[in-house]
């Protein structure tokens, strides 16, 4: 009689853990950028009230308690900082990690594009010599580890060079959450290096860049398919003898439409969990969507707590 598989996994534990770990820092400074929908307010002042984070909210300052009265949300002492519209927002959240004001940059309600246009601007901006990525971190309850994508909401065809700095991104922010050694699997369709499909190029390259030193602290192998990254029964049919496979710890996407895809399909279709932080710049910056849950906004900010004070500590 064929039985049935069961899963036993608590839903979250992997989140709950970082945030305990970020709960041993003292709380950061935080500019959060226009937040003036009740979403992406509650979610600020849910992290200080958590003790991650001091939240710094820079907007209109009437939207502001307006969005606190909709939700019966108490501001009490945390500042606000008035400026009049979601542009000016942006420029002095900016404004305030460049003059050390703040050590982590938080998006309230407006769109990425106009966070990040500030952020990479070569006068005034966060830029540092590493290319600005994404990286998402997950809890999937049918794998054994927190899994990692990128870059899914950044960087839209990434070129050779620009993948090693998402791949250098991520694997600092893996070691940020406890993996000494992250394992990369570097994804295609296929397992082979073949000139018909660019990404296979770019993951040999990847590996031997990472044999040379230019990609350093992780363990790389691709290109590898989906299921033999994640599944050694997958790798072991294919024949595929690696440290990685089946067994990653980051998964580098081709593009962001098949990261974006990939990580929305394992929080839809397999009940994952979704948090993210944008790496590279100067601080860590946390993008939330509308659609995130109060368990990933708590995540994200966990997670640039830590990366925020392991950057301080380098």
């Amino acid at each position: 009689m064929d039985l049935p598989d069961v899963h036993f996994h608590e839903h979250g534990a992997r989140y709950k853990h970082l945030i305990e770990m970020a709960n041993r820092h003292p709380p950061v400074r935080t500019a959060v950028v226009h937040p003036v929908d009740e979403v992406s307010l509650a979610g600020a002042i849910s992290a200080a009230h958590a003790g991650l984070i001091e939240p710094v909210l820079v907007g209109p300052r009437v939207k502001i308690l307006e969005a606190a009265r909709a939700v019966d949300l108490d501001l009490g002492d945390y500042q606000i900082l008035d400026v009049p519209h979601s542009h000016a927002a942006a420029a002095k959240g900016v404004e305030l990690v460049r003059v050390g004001n703040a050590g982590i940059l938080m998006k309230g309600s407006l769109h990425t594009d106009e966070l990040m246009s500030e952020v990479v601007r070569a006068d005034t901006g966060l830029r540092t010599e590493r290319r600005i990525s994404h990286a998402f971190v997950m809890d999937v309850p049918t794998y054994p580890k927190p899994l990692m994508i990128t870059d899914a909401a950044i960087n839209i065809y990434p070129d050779l060079m620009a993948k090693r700095d998402i791949v250098q991104n991520a694997i600092e922010l893996a070691q940020t959450i406890g993996t000494e050694q992250p394992k990369v699997a570097i994804l295609s369709a296929v397992e082979t290096v073949t000139p018909k499909l660019q990404a296979t190029m770019d993951a040999a390259a990847l590996c031997k860049m990472a044999d040379r030193g230019q990609i350093t602290d992780g363990l790389l192998d691709g290109p590898l398919a989906f299921d033999n990254a994640i599944s050694k029964q997958a790798a072991k049919t294919k024949g595929i003898h690696s440290e990685v496979a089946g067994d990653a710890d980051i998964l580098l996407v081709p593009d962001l439409e098949a990261g974006n895809m990939t990580a929305k399909q394992l929080q839809y279709l397999a009940e994952a969990e979704t948090a993210g932080l944008v790496l590279g710049a100067r601080v860590p910056i946390v993008l939330t969507s509308r659609a995130d849950g109060a368990l990933a906004r708590m995540t994200s900010c966990a997670l640039a707590v830590l990366h925020a004070n392991r950057k301080r500590k380098l």
